[in-house]
């Protein structure tokens, strides 16, 4: 009996420690592990764009060189812009010459030929005044009739005028062009220099140069492939203008604030931990980051995107390097 009751002792011993260990397991399994916020590391990129479009004739840089601000990267062939080049030296070339005949005004033949006309001109009005002057003699003596006299006035008349006329011919002539002529014409001889400098500034833009230290990220066209306008050609990026980006549920944020520092670990770089500063924090777009909670907080929560920028310099940090925040 003794024995019966001892097995029976440990069976339920036995029983209470494996219910033991089975709830010690469970709690250890349904405890909440902390959260692990993870973010990356980006930094910022320049595009390299052709404000022409041409052909691809020379790639300087590949993807992964070092590049300063300044470096050509490539250069641009466009057939385009070298044809509009010599249509504006040809605009310009006609407008000068305009400008030229503005200035100089008449020829001297067509001077000289102005003043043979005045002169004539002088001559018949002399003759006229001569024979006007005999006829109004006569009329005051009543031997000619009004009609004979009005008849002569009426030509001495004309040929004052026509004497007039060709003077006013002669001093045009002599003149030159008048002075609004001389201002349209050195208008339309700026107007071709600006168009000359316009062409000029694309004719600069055919070499395509870095906008900034970096490194070069991406090359797009192959040469001799054709790009069109505003098409990108190489990405540089910039290694000293780097910072971390995180998504953070708002019920994880625990009151962080713009200018807090965290500290940070990056497990490429066999787990180095730096000092970073928070500089931006904003909501992300709703249609991607809610996230429903009601069956615990009864809430939705939102997720902001939080930026900050590492308050040391790290040497092998790159852009899409994982980043861990360490609490």
């Amino acid at each position: 009996m003794a024995k019966k009751n001892y097995n029976l002792l440990i069976g339920i011993s036995a029983l209470v420690g494996i219910v033991l260990v089975i709830a010690f397991v469970g709690y250890l399994v349904s405890k909440p592990r902390p959260h692990v916020i993870q973010g990356e590391a980006e930094a910022t990129e320049y595009r390299v764009s052709c404000m022409v479009p041409g052909h691809v004739t020379e790639l300087y840089v590949r993807e992964g060189q070092t590049v300063q601000k300044g470096d050509t990267v490539a250069f641009i062939d466009s057939p385009q812009v070298r044809a509009k080049l010599a249509q504006a030296q040809a605009a310009r070339s006609a407008a000068q010459a305009q400008s030229a005949k503005a200035r100089n005004g008449a020829r001297q033949e067509q001077i000289a030929g102005a003043y043979e006309l005045w002169q004539q001109a002088l001559v018949q009005e002399d003759v006229m005044k001569k024979s006007f002057d005999r006829v109004r003699t006569l009329y005051d003596q009543k031997v000619i009739s009004a009609q004979k006299y009005d008849e002569t006035k009426a030509k001495y008349d004309a040929a004052v005028a026509q004497a007039k006329a060709a003077k006013s011919q002669y001093d045009m002539a002599l003149s030159g062009a008048r002075s609004e002529d001389k201002a349209a014409a050195a208008a339309l001889v700026h107007q071709a220099d600006g168009a000359i400098r316009e062409v000029d500034s694309y004719l600069q833009e055919l070499y395509l140069v870095s906008p900034a230290d970096g490194v070069v990220s991406n090359v797009y066209p192959r040469q001799g492939e054709l790009v069109g306008q505003g098409s990108p050609v190489a990405t540089v990026t910039d290694l000293s203008d780097l910072w971390f980006t995180f998504n953070i549920r708002e019920d994880e944020l625990h009151g962080m604030q713009t200018g807090d520092e965290l500290t940070v670990k990056v497990p490429a770089l066999d787990g180095a931990t730096l000092k970073a500063k928070v500089n931006y924090m904003a909501v992300r777009e709703s249609y991607a980051t809610w996230k429903a909670t009601k069956e615990t907080d009864q809430y939705d929560a939102k997720t902001f995107e939080v930026r900050a920028v590492p308050m040391e310099t790290v040497s092998g940090l790159r852009p899409g390097m994982t980043v861990l925040v360490v609490k």
